[in-house]
Parts: structure tokens; C-alpha cells; sequence
């Protein structure tokens, strides 16, 4: 018989976390005007709202920490992170910042244009944010596939070579400051994207003399399903799988709140000097010096433990496993999830699950709302809400999908509280059929609305 995996670490800490009853749930929900990200974290039992910065670290990370080097300029710490950046990655020039967000911020301000356009695989958020913040454009160049929520396809994550090559043929160079490819491809339900679609967009950016950059947050994961599902692949590290994936690109960005393991940190990664020069006038600016870019020494070192932490296979087979193992439940419950299953989350089909309540009245919103109040367990709606207003009708953009994501922590719930949150889910799909109406939208900002938008109950 096959052993099932288990967990490559055991526990030395742990966390109470409280116990909400269903009237409770209703009151504090509809005080946070239906918006999830509203909640304070004690009225939350199980938290999948995100896997950013929400992980466990390890107790070599937590030791690293205590030999911090808090050096306004050149740090040890930041000295010790360049290293290990430069060896997993491939990139000469680094630049650290607080977070995945500011790193973008650096980047754009330093690349991207009013009138521009930025093709890549379903932007997420911020990176979408950053752009249209700019009055640039992002133009989504993901597979057809990837909005087929049963198809198995291995690589979802993929760019339609063909979308890509059209947009960079039919527009001036000048206008296209970057490609971007979000590996794993979080807006798609966490999918991954091959090693050939990243050599084949690489050449297609190098036909064009366009820069390709990665938006890395969860390569590791990407990593790994390389090694799982692409030929060629699977006697090689995550580590060395890793680095010729980047060898195809310019530069990257990276929130290492994800496959860096630490709870708040980022960096720019890049190859070309001028871009490094001109991203420093903005880190500085924007972040602090750029040998320490708005994180701590401490938080440096960890980081820098975490990310080789991260690439090694035992620990990556682990996190997976444990997000395949609520997605296998659900399957079992005939809950309809987006599939395969992705790396960091299980994506919820609200299209399938709530298709009676209107779109215009944000049914994966309604679902993820219902989530919490049946379970206080606490997810994010992957769909209209989040996909904004098109910054020139003001009307809402209806995506493909209708999602709810379940994100989960890193090294964080047990298998226990993956079984509680399947059952939830099957109990509210068992109703569903008295699902009619959804919510409205009764005050948002211009921009990355999902944040801080207050909702009343139709």
C-alpha cells in the first residue's frame, strides 16, 4: 500500500483561536457592512481569506531573526538575502521592499506610461490596480482553457501564444513597456504555467525586444507542478527548476509573504542596470534605502531562510497535498471547484454553486458571505467584485469566472479543519436552491474596490 504524505514538521506553538455562534456571525457581518475583509480576526474561526503573510515559520527562520542586522545601509541581513535571491533566481540586481504591491509600485513607476499596455496572464489585483492606476491598460492573454472549470488541462496558467503575439503585433514597442506572467496564475484558481509556455513567451518577447518579467509570489508552487506534470521535469529540484524558469526572463517581482514564508516582506529581482537604477530613485522614494527597502534586518534574515525553505520538495509536496485534500472532499460532496486543483487555494464555482442568484447582485460575494455565517469560516470573492469598474464606462467588468477563494496558510490548520470546512460547504450546497438574491454596492473606492467596499443585503 502507497504511505499517504505527512507533514515534514511538527508543532511547537500554537494559536487559540475562537468559537462564534451563528447569531453572533450575523450581527458582526452585517457591522462590517458585509464585507468580509471588515472583520476583526477574532471573529473568525478558520481563516482562508488569504495566504499572504499568514503562514507558520519554521524555528530556523524564527532563530535567523535574533541575528538581524538593523543597519540603515548595508546590512548583513540584506548582504545575506542578496545571496540567496541571486542563487535561487539567477537575477544580479536586487531590490528589497515591504511587500509584492510596493514591489510593483517601484517596477510601474519606473516602466509603465499613461496609454500603455501590459499583456500577461490574468493580472491579479494589485498588479491590475498598479496599472490602470497609471491609465495603462492590462490586457489578459491567458488560455481559453483556464476558464473551463472542468477541464484538466495541467497548465491553466498558460498564455494564449497567439493573444500575445497579436497585441504585440499590432502596437508600437514604445507602447508595451513589459510582459508580465503571474506563475502560479492566482485570478485562474492558482494555476500553473509550463516551463515550455515560459521559453515560448520568452521568445516571442524577444522577437518584439519587449522585457518579460515575472510576477513570482508562489514560484515554488509553480515549481512543483512543473516537476509533477511536465516531461522532462521530474529528477530535477525545485531548486534548479526554479532558476531555468527565470533564466527565460528580465526580472521579477515578488511577495514574499507567500513562497518566501515570512509574514511581511518583498523585492524586485532584475538582470538590466538601467531598469536597477531607475527602480532605486523610486524605492527610495517610496520605500527606503535600497539595502533595506521598508523591511527589518530580522525580517530579512528569515526571509532568506524561508526561501530556501520553500524550494525544497518535501515541504512544497506537503502544503500541496493539503490544499488537494479539501479540494479532493469537496469533489466528493459534488461541490464545483475549479480544476485541477491550484497551489496555494481551492477556487469555489459560484457560477455552478449560486447560478440563482443574479450576477449583477455579486453571487460569489453572496456565497462567501454565507460561508462565514454558516462556518465563521472566512474566504475572498474572486469575481465581479474584485474584477472593479473599467476605469473609462465606470460599469462593472463581468469576468469568466465567478470565484470564492480558500486560501490556505502555510504550515497554519490541520487536516481536521480542511474536514470542517468541506462539511460547511456541503451543508450550504445541499440548500442552495433557496438562494434568490445577492448584495448591492452602496458606497466603493475608484479603484481596488474589494478592499473596503460596504455592501447591503438585497
Amino acid at each position: 500500500m502507497k504511505l499517504p504524505y505527512a507533514e515534514p514538521y511538527k508543532i511547537k506553538m500554537v494559536e487559540t483561536i475562537k468559537r462564534s455562534t451563528l447569531v453572533q456571525r450575523k450581527k458582526w457581518i452585517k457591522e462590517a457592512h458585509f464585507n468580509l475583509f471588515n472583520l476583526s480576526s477574532d471573529k473568525v474561526f478558520i481563516d482562508v481569506l488569504t495566504d499572504s503573510g499568514t503562514g507558520a515559520m519554521s524555528d530556523k527562520q524564527w532563530g535567523a531573526m535574533m541575528e538581524g542586522d538593523e543597519s540603515y545601509a548595508g546590512s548583513r541581513s540584506f548582504l545575506k538575502l542578496k545571496e540567496t535571491i541571486q542563487k535561487i533566481t539567477g537575477f544580479e540586481y536586487i531590490l528589497p521592499t515591504h511587500q509584492g504591491r510596493a514591489a510593483e509600485n517601484v517596477l510601474f513607476s519606473a516602466l509603465v506610461k499613461e496609454g500603455n499596455l501590459v499583456p500577461g496572464n490574468s493580472h491579479f489585483d494589485t498588479t491590475k490596480g498598479h496599472i490602470e492606476f497609471r491609465k495603462a491598460t492590462a490586457v489578459d492573454c491567458t488560455i481559453d482553457e483556464a476558464f473551463e472549470t472542468t477541464n484538466l488541462h495541467p497548465f491553466k496558467g498558460n498564455v494564449n501564444l497567439e493573444k500575445l503575439e497579436k497585441v504585440l503585433k499590432d502596437n508600437p514597442k514604445e507602447n508595451i513597456p513589459l510582459v508580465i506572467l503571474t506563475i502560479t496564475c492566482n485570478s485562474s484558481g492558482g494555476q500553473p504555467v509550463s516551463m515550455q509556455n515560459i521559453k515560448d513567451v520568452s521568445q516571442i518577447c524577444k522577437k518584439y525586444e519587449i522585457p518579460l518579467f515575472f510576477d513570482a509570489a508562489r514560484f515554488a508552487e509553480n515549481a512543483y507542478f512543473i516537476k509533477l506534470r511536465e516531461a522532462g521535469y521530474q529528477d530535477k529540484t525545485i531548486k534548479e527548476i526554479a532558476k531555468e524558469a527565470f533564466s527565460y526572463g528580465d526580472g521579477m517581482t515578488m511577495s514574499s509573504k507567500k513562497d518566501g514564508l515570512v509574514n511581511m516582506g518583498g523585492f524586485i529581482a532584475l538582470n538590466n542596470e538601467e531598469t536597477f537604477k531607475q527602480c532605486t530613485v523610486f524605492n527610495i522614494m517610496y520605500e527606503g534605502f535600497i539595502t533595506y527597502g521598508g523591511m527589518n534586518g530580522r525580517d530579512m534574515a528569515a526571509l532568506s531562510v524561508g526561501l530556501d525553505e520553500a524550494t525544497e520538495f518535501n515541504f512544497l509536496e506537503s502544503r500541496i497535498e493539503q490544499v488537494a485534500y479539501l479540494g479532493k472532499k469537496l469533489v466528493e460532496f459534488g461541490v464545483p471547484v475549479q480544476q485541477p486543483f491550484g497551489g496555494h487555494a481551492i477556487f469555489i464555482d459560484a457560477n455552478k454553486f449560486v447560478p440563482t442568484i443574479p450576477r449583477e447582485e455579486y453571487r460569489a460575494q453572496a456565497l462567501a458571505i454565507e460561508l462565514y455565517i454558516i462556518g465563521g469560516i472566512r474566504g475572498v470573492e474572486i469575481g465581479t467584485v474584485l474584477a472593479d469598474r473599467d476605469p473609462f464606462t465606470r460599469k462593472n467588468r463581468y469576468p469568466d469566472l465567478e470565484l470564492v477563494r480558500l486560501a490556505i496558510p502555510r504550515r497554519t490548520y490541520s487536516q481536521n479543519h480542511m474536514d470542517y470546512i468541506a462539511v460547511v460547504l456541503k451543508n450550504i450546497y445541499d440548500s442552495r436552491a433557496e438562494a434568490k438574491s445577492g448584495y448591492i454596492i452602496v458606497d466603493e473606492a475608484p479603484i481596488m474596490r474589494h478592499f473596503t467596499a460596504k455592501f447591503e443585503k438585497i
